[in-house]
């Protein structure tokens, strides 16, 4: 089957009931997208799916069909990416498993709410469990990306 991840149409080879994370992993090599709990509970899984974040681990690859898939590794090459930028300035990173389902879901929040609150915030990534308990953090550097992006940032 053919899938579109990060801008580029890749060929796999998978059944069609695989989950999406396992194709991402494990079939295109790409591992910043983690597993963690595999019941679509603690979002280490978060990617996007036409711009829209989706639980990799519970997802058939046959469900995603010609939608635009995008992971942690296709924000930026480089770390430019506004989010990415303001989790290195605000530290938000401690074991840093939980980090890209949270810079994920945290990208797609701004891309709806430019300008969001600590309680939009809180609503949007309460669904993503970091067992370091670094969220005070990653709330001070959504709002840091939401400023860097009004800056001119991506």
């Amino acid at each position: 089957m053919k899938l579109h991840i990060n801008g580029v149409v890749r060929e796999v080879e998978a059944t069609p009931e695989m989950p999406l994370l396992w194709v991402i992993r494990d079939l295109l090599g790409l591992t910043g997208t983690k597993y963690g709990c595999g019941m679509a509970q603690c979002g280490a899984c978060t990617v996007h799916i036409d711009g829209k974040p989706a639980r990799s681990c519970v997802l058939p690859v046959s469900n995603v069909g010609a939608r635009k898939v995008t992971t942690i590794e296709g924000l930026s090459a480089d770390g430019s990416h506004a989010v990415q930028q303001a989790w290195a300035q605000a530290d938000v990173v401690q074991c840093g498993y939980c980090q890209s389902g949270q810079i994920m879901t945290a990208v797609a929040l701004l891309e709806q709410k430019p300008d969001p609150t600590d309680a939009d915030i809180d609503a949007a990534l309460s669904g993503n469990v970091c067992r370091c308990g670094t969220y005070v953090r990653v709330r001070e550097a959504v709002h840091l990306a939401s400023r860097l992006v009004k800056r001119g940032g991506k």
